[in-house]
């Protein structure tokens, strides 16, 4: 008999969701193994936050089933194994942060010293704070160290970047990076697609309740034909963007930059058109331009 594999450490199976007349999940499996980041995109309204409370036990599918480490997400066994940061939720105001994180961590076997988790989320010096008088952006690291504090097999982050600026934004990452090396695995939502392009092993979009791609960020790219051109040219981004194969063209300082579907003939036309061209770059599109092609598609 051939090995099964290992168990994922989530899993939707046949799962659909309605709210009202509103389809939410229309037939969704996903799975996510075993340690490694997977990213979960999507514009608003994909399905996103159902798929995620679905795992989680929040909510329960109409048809198909979810599941959390093989177990029932409703039970608390495989619950105790999961760290949760949402884009929505309300903390006490008035009590201090440390104070919050004894309190979370005594939910869980196994936590984390609290220092740990505050050095973790970048947020030590703010132990003796009260929660209510943090900014934003101080609130996001203090509900990221929240999810931390269990010592979770498995991480949820919906949108956990949103209100960070770039330093905080690249400790968040640099410290979901450790957690997957020893074996953490993550979820993440996000509308920062080169936060998912620069994190992920995995990715799956969704669109209108479906799934409608899956795979590395490499695959996922390679569902575009599309290629980056850019150049110092003196023509006009109006006269360029009417070619055949040009998907989208500007020009800006001197810097022309294409958007085109058919590059070779793209590249042809520019170097016959103008003898100056010069410091010349060719790069295949990002995930941004393929999720937006496969989102499109879709809509």
């Amino acid at each position: 008999m051939a090995n099964p594999g290992p168990v994922p450490f989530a899993a939707l199976r046949g799962v659909h969701k309605r709210y009202g007349a509103i389809v939410a999940l229309d037939g969704v499996d996903l799975a996510l193994a075993p340690g490694g980041l997977h990213a979960l995109l999507g514009p608003n309204g994909a399905g996103k936050t159902t798929a995620i409370g679905l795992m989680l036990g929040l909510i329960r599918p109409d048809q198909g089933h979810a599941e959390l480490f093989g177990d029932d997400p409703q039970h608390l066994a495989p619950r105790r194994r999961v760290g949760v940061m949402l884009q929505t939720g309300s903390l006490p105001e008035t009590l201090r942060v440390g104070e919050l994180l004894r309190q979370a961590a005594g939910y869980y076997p196994r936590p984390r010293a609290v220092e740990e988790s505050a050095r973790m989320a970048g947020i030590a010096d703010l132990l003796a704070r009260p929660y209510g008088r943090l900014s934003g952006g101080q609130q996001r690291r203090v509900q990221f160290a929240l999810a931390l504090c269990g010592k979770p097999d498995l991480l949820f982050l919906d949108e956990p970047t949103v209100g960070l600026d770039i330093e905080a934004r690249q400790g968040l990452w640099a410290t979901i990076r450790s957690l997957v090396a020893e074996g953490c695995g993550v979820l993440l939502t996000t509308h920062y697609l080169e936060e998912a392009e620069a994190l992920a092993d995995r990715v799956t979009v969704l669109g209108q309740g479906r799934v409608l791609a899956e795979g590395t960020v490499a695959e996922i790219r390679g569902r575009t034909r599309r290629t980056r051109i850019r150049c110092r040219s003196m023509l006009r981004a109006d006269e360029v963007r009417a070619w055949d194969g040009v998907h989208a063209a500007v020009h800006d300082a001197g810097i022309l930059s294409v958007d085109a579907r058919e590059p070779e003939r793209v590249l042809r036309r520019l170097l016959a058109a103008d003898e100056g061209l010069c410091e010349l770059e060719v790069s295949r599109a990002g995930l941004a331009e393929a999720f937006t092609e496969l989102t499109r598609e879709a809509a």
